[in-house]
């Protein structure tokens, strides 16, 4: 196994203490949003095996034995690629309210805006490669987010809540169809108004919320961050979430969501394709939004792991990209064989566990080719990354 150097992100969102924190390192004073452990071209991690080449890419290193590294089963049903993205992520304010498209629609549009000649790094470009971004986010603190759908009725009562007159045709929106249509022309009429007209309701509405506290507090806060964005009306047709550390969320393909505040252990299928409803100055694509958004009011689901193995703790999922499961290790206990036909990233949370011969701190990780064997010993949380293969 390899011990894994790995890439902090700076989003301006990010957190300027909790990874540094997290680290044992001093802060440097700027957002540190995501730690990016895997193989994504965007920030691959770096290994280093000692033979001379000195530190390399994991992506390259996989790229140069597949088979070798990820296992003629992981290879064959995912193709030559690690298939997951595992991430340390610190907000400290909300991240753009997102929504990812599923399998086909990521292949369609994709290969539309390839056969159409917008550039990759268009700001206008919506999707960055072919594949979908299931994700799950599982929290190592308190952790805010919103994610799906109120029902209708409850997302009226809370704009009406608010006294603010410029809200009545969204509630009546909200009230007068059933639900499905009432959530897509309740959200397409926000996010089509005039800019100035809801730039102003905004800004009504924030102080109204700042006013009444307690359940409007969430959007309150978001207001601050993102004065005037239509995103703050589209946050209150969502469920506010709060996970306490070690519950979860699964987002799968069409749920709107977006991470308030906290700092988590995030994991998703290895992609970049993320279409933006608001709280972001970056392009939004209303249209093709609004195709692939899933107009369901749903209750989240919060995960909480169950027990997978002797000492290990799973939270399911229904995709095949990537597994992740929690070890929590007691001084003096048995030792886990980890060891699997499938690749493997370790990463610790919490105190001085060992993954074979290598100590790890928090924040510390390696990387197990498919079939090495793996052992966990010592005292600590340890993270388990892979895939169903």
């Amino acid at each position: 196994m390899d011990r894994l150097a790995n890439t902090v992100r700076p989003y301006a969102w990010g957190s300027t203490t909790a990874i540094p924190e997290l680290l044992g390192t001093p802060p440097t004073g700027e957002p540190q949003a995501e730690m990016w452990l895997g193989a994504h071209p965007g920030a691959p991690s770096r290994l280093d095996r000692g033979h001379g080449a000195g530190e390399q890419a994991l992506s390259d290193v996989i790229d140069a034995d597949p088979e070798a590294e990820l296992g003629a089963a992981t290879v064959g049903k995912f193709g030559p690629r690690l298939p997951f993205l595992l991430k340390v992520l610190a907000a400290a304010s909300p991240l753009s309210l997102q929504v990812h498209p599923d399998l086909a629609q990521a292949a369609a549009g994709y290969a539309d805006e390839e056969r159409r000649g917008v550039p990759a790094d268009a700001p206008h470009r919506t999707y960055k490669d072919a594949n979908h971004k299931p994700e799950l986010i599982c929290a190592l603190t308190p952790f805010e987010g919103l994610c799906g759908f109120r029902a209708p009725a409850d997302a009226a009562a809370l704009l009406e809540g608010l006294g603010v007159e410029a809200l009545k045709p969204y509630a009546d929106l909200l009230r007068a169809h059933p639900a499905e249509t009432a959530l897509r022309e309740t959200l397409t009429a926000v996010l089509s108004a005039d800019p100035e007209g809801i730039a102003a309701t905004v800004t009504e509405a924030a102080a109204a919320a700042e006013r009444l506290g307690g359940a409007y507090a969430p959007y309150a806060a978001i207001a601050r961050h993102y004065p005037g964005d239509p995103g703050v009306l589209a946050a209150m047709l969502l469920n506010h979430v709060r996970l306490q550390p070690g519950e979860a969320l699964f987002l799968g393909a069409g749920v709107p969501h977006a991470y308030l505040e906290g700092l988590g252990v995030e994991i998703m299928a290895n992609s970049d394709n993320v279409l933006r409803c608001g709280l972001t100055p970056k392009h939004v694509d209303v249209p093709e939004l609004l195709r692939v958004v899933r107009f369901e009011a749903t209750a989240p689901a919060v995960l909480r792991p169950q027990e997978a193995a002797p000492g290990e703790e799973l939270y399911a999922t229904p995709i095949d990209e990537f597994r992740l499961s929690r070890y929590t290790l007691a001084d003096g206990g048995p030792a886990r064989d980890l060891t699997a036909a499938t690749p493997q990233i370790l990463l610790c949370t919490e105190g001085a566990p060992r993954a074979g011969g290598l100590a790890l701190t928090p924040g510390g990780a390696v990387f197990v080719p498919a079939g090495e064997t793996a052992e966990l010993s010592g005292t600590g949380t340890v993270f388990r990354a892979t895939v169903v293969a």
